[in-house]
């Protein structure tokens, strides 16, 4: 039971109503087939017994004209075999008279029941046509649906393709990611040549700082809250004053602050 289940499971999978259709309609035109072959030999057998009885019919008239000639010529003995030949012959008439109405009633029901099949066979090829276009419409109805839904074997495997693409796409990123944090923090030697090393970048980050100190004088200069760095002076501006001499109080301070012997 099993194994029977099984079977028929696996060939209900691999049925296509189309091709049962079709042999279905291939074995009704061979029954159709031979139910005509039947008629033709039936009708072939009637043909025969009629030439048999068209013969034997000439044959009882020679036999009758026989007769004739003999008791004309006073040949009376003659001319009773002569008749008694043709009651034979008259009795193997009956017989295929008999023959030959019992194939003519039979060729006529194969003939009816040849035209009855040929018109079923008509109408199911009719409905087998619509049968299987009313398939073909399902299925490819059915297939893009399951496009639509994603849930076909060919929609599902083009799913997982973009997934694992996208997966290896974004651990490849967090990789080269990874990579140059690596580098940037010195954990990683870079062997192209590209990067500096420590004292360079400590130099790097020393510019950067004073790259931001400048911008910052410069807008407070802009403001008006301090004096604008040389470093910060653009392309056309005109560069700031000399600044003006020591007050006599510093001057005083800087002759006080000098040893004796020293120059003025």
């Amino acid at each position: 039971m099993i194994f029977k289940s099984k079977a028929n499971k696996a060939l209900d999978k691999m049925e296509d109503p189309r091709e049962t259709l079709d042999y279905s309609y291939q074995r009704q035109l061979e029954l159709l087939q031979k139910v005509r072959r039947g008629v033709a030999d039936v009708a072939t057998s009637r043909k025969r017994v009629e030439l048999q009885i068209n013969g034997l019919e000439q044959q009882s008239r020679r036999y009758e004209e026989q007769g004739r000639k003999a008791l004309s010529v006073g040949r009376e003995d003659l001319a009773r075999e002569a008749l008694q030949r043709r009651s034979n012959l008259q009795t193997q008439m009956a017989d295929l008279r008999t023959q030959h109405d019992n194939l003519q009633a039979e060729e006529e029901k194969l003939t009816t029941a040849s035209q009855r099949l040929q018109a079923k066979v008509d109408a199911f090829r009719t409905k087998k046509e619509t049968i299987k276009a009313t398939y073909t419409a399902a299925e490819a109805q059915t297939r893009i649906n399951e496009a639509f839904s994603g849930i076909s074997e060919e929609m599902g495997d083009v799913g997982l393709a973009i997934q694992r693409a996208e997966d290896k796409t974004a651990q490849m990123q967090a990789r080269a990611g990874a990579i140059d944090e690596l580098l940037a923090s010195g954990a990683l030697d870079d062997y192209s040549g590209t990067r500096g090393d420590d004292i360079q970048a400590e130099l790097d980050r020393m510019g950067g700082g004073m790259d931001v100190e400048l911008e910052l004088a410069r807008m407070k200069a802009e403001l008006g809250q301090g004096p604008a760095p040389q470093g910060a002076i653009e392309p056309g501006q005109q560069p700031p004053q000399a600044q003006p001499q020591q007050q006599p109080q510093q001057q005083s301070q800087t002759q006080q602050l000098r040893q004796p012997g020293e120059g003025a």
